[in-house]
């Protein structure tokens, strides 16, 4: 058994929860566009930028300050475990000279189910940063749809489009900043924390 090698491998499951956990509120911002002139807003044809609402809204800006409290939560706890594991893996490496080969054995059998553990935990967090996230932005989307349906029908719009999907538009026919308002009137944040899928049936095979 390699214990640098065991080191490392700790390390790397350690972060690649991190980093994945975080990459919701990794999002690069937008080069500046420029100038255009547009011709007149085309009647009842309205868009609406979905991801661009949840990101300026109160609400939406809120689960993305929770999330980096939990990702920063379940680094704490997988570096702990890691920093332990670390430290044993140097110990024993230390020792590989002075203890009985059995007694070598047994530890470093030992040291491999605990990394092993580790490890499977860091992927089962990965699991659950994914779902709390999906979670959260999926009730922020529930929250958001009356307040669409809502400005919609004052816009009298008769087709909605998605704002990705269209290369340029008169900004007059964007709905997201009337969404926006709307949905900051109705909600600024709820409660929520770290989705425990551990918890769950068929789990087991993530513990």
């Amino acid at each position: 058994m390699t214990f640098k090698a065991l080191a490392t491998t700790c390390a790397a499951a350690a972060f690649a929860v991190v980093a994945s956990s975080s990459a919701y509120a990794q999002q690069a911002a937008p080069a500046a566009a420029p100038a255009v002139s547009h011709g007149p807003a085309v009647p009842g044809l309205c868009i609406l930028s979905v991801e661009g609402a949840m990101g300026t809204s109160t609400v939406g800006k809120y689960v993305d300050s929770r999330l980096q409290q939990i990702v920063t939560q379940v680094q704490a706890e997988l570096n702990a475990e890691k920093t332990a594991i670390d430290n044993e893996a140097k110990t024993l490496d230390s020792q590989r000279a002075t203890l009985a080969p059995d007694v070598m054995e047994k530890r470093a059998s030992d040291l491999q189910v605990r990394a092993n553990a580790f490890q499977r935990k860091a992927q089962l967090r990965d699991r659950e940063m994914q779902a709390t996230e999906q979670k959260a932005f999926a009730r922020v989307a529930q929250e958001m749809e009356p307040a669409i349906r809502t400005v919609y029908q004052q816009k009298q719009c008769s087709a909605l489009l998605q704002r990705s999907a269209v290369v340029l538009a008169n900004p007059a026919m964007d709905l997201t900043p009337q969404v926006v308002t709307a949905l900051n009137a109705k909600i600024t944040q709820f409660t929520f924390d770290r989705e425990r899928l551990d918890a769950q049936p068929g789990a087991a095979a993530g513990r």
